[in-house]
């Protein structure tokens, strides 16, 4: 058996200290077997969420520890079918997978199993709060994520998984600039038509809930392309962070005008004023990870059988003087460790990526 994973790596040459709490997150699902069998099917639902690191402390033994982060709250079902839910709640502390000191953020990620009903639809909210003081939109807010999970099975006989999406908590962006950001969607039914679209504060949506509370378009003047998921922005703000919420919806073909199912992702831009003396950003330039055109050895998706080791290389390239990189902010699966960053010439560094045993 051959599992992916995703390695997302941001690159950060300045430090941020912040007083905060939630820093976004996201739940998705997927059937055990899309095959129907009996009355009732076992999904897998994967949550991932952000903290603040002076709240939920998290450092490289915590990680291999698997110490766990974040509130301890039940994610109750608020829509649909939800008896059998209810009475067998997920909870949201996860395991702590990733951190950043300059970034002061922890992130992690935890995965629950449970018997449905098959053909049966409900959405699952975790809602609490707070949010950052210093939000643009939502000050101090409270936060949904809400997620629907279906499992009718659809029209080509199988039970329906759910899309993904994959972000960093925080991303930073110079302000008075345009910037134009890709989230990554994907989809394990491959032939399954995948958009997003931004969350909505109200009951008049596919989830019947309030996807995000306080945080709804929190991005002022942001144009969503929901094909690709493309953000068309610009922050105007210094020191001050933006909130993304959006739902990730599948369809079963491009012209179906219902999602089979609808997943949160929440996330933060975070604006700074560039630094007048250098105005080329480092980069990757190595095979690992790449965004770009898939080839064998260039692919941000990688394949590695369960059980076995795994090592991947991440070589970034400085190209301005007196310019150095201060912290790599990831977002990783639960055993992947990495190494202290290694510098190997005058304006190259390292950072390796370490899985043992890699299960999911």
């Amino acid at each position: 058996m051959i599992i992916q994973f995703n390695i997302v790596v941001v690159l950060a040459c300045i430090s941020f200290v912040e007083n905060s709490h939630f820093r976004g997150g996201t739940i998705t699902w997927r059937p055990f077997n899309s095959t129907p069998s009996g009355s009732t099917v076992d999904i897998q639902i994967r949550q991932r969420y952000s903290w603040n690191r002076l709240a939920y402390f998290c450092d490289d033994a915590y990680i291999a520890s698997l110490g766990v982060i974040g509130d301890f709250s039940s994610v109750f079902c608020v829509s649909g079918t939800c008896s059998n839910w209810n009475s067998n709640p997920i909870y949201t502390e996860t395991y702590c997978t990733d951190y950043s000191v300059g970034g002061v953020v922890s992130s992690g990620e935890i995965y629950y199993t449970r018997t449905v009903p098959l053909n049966a639809a409900f959405s699952i909210a975790f809602n609490s709060g707070n949010w950052f003081v210093n939000l643009v939109v939502g000050s101090g807010g409270l936060w949904s994520l809400v997620c629907l999970i279906d499992t009718t099975v659809r029209a080509d006989g199988i039970i329906n998984s759910s899309p993904i999406a994959t972000t960093l908590p925080v991303i930073y962006k110079p302000i008075n600039v345009q910037h134009v950001h890709v989230v990554q969607m994907s989809d394990f039914d491959s032939s399954d038509t995948v958009r997003c679209r931004w969350s909505i504060g109200s009951t008049s949506n596919i989830n019947g809930y309030d996807e995000c509370a306080d945080v709804c378009s929190g991005v002022p003047g942001a144009v969503l392309y929901s094909d690709n998921c493309t953000l068309v922005f610009t922050l105007t703000q210094d020191s001050m962070y933006v909130a993304v919420a959006l739902q990730i919806e599948d369809f079963y073909t491009t012209t179906s005008p219902t999602p089979m199912s609808s997943v949160p992702i929440q996330f933060l831009f975070y604006g700074y004023t560039a630094s007048s003396g250098c105005s080329t950003p480092p980069a990757i330039i190595g095979i690992r990870p790449n965004r770009g055109k898939k080839t064998e050895h260039n692919t941000a998706c990688i394949g590695t059988p369960i059980g076995s080791t795994v090592n991947e290389l991440v070589i970034v390239q400085v190209y301005c003087s007196d310019t150095s990189i201060v912290d790599f902010i990831t977002s990783s699966p639960v055993g992947l460790t990495k190494s202290s960053i290694q510098q190997i010439g005058n304006s190259t560094l390292l950072l390796v990526f370490h899985a043992f045993n890699f299960v999911i």
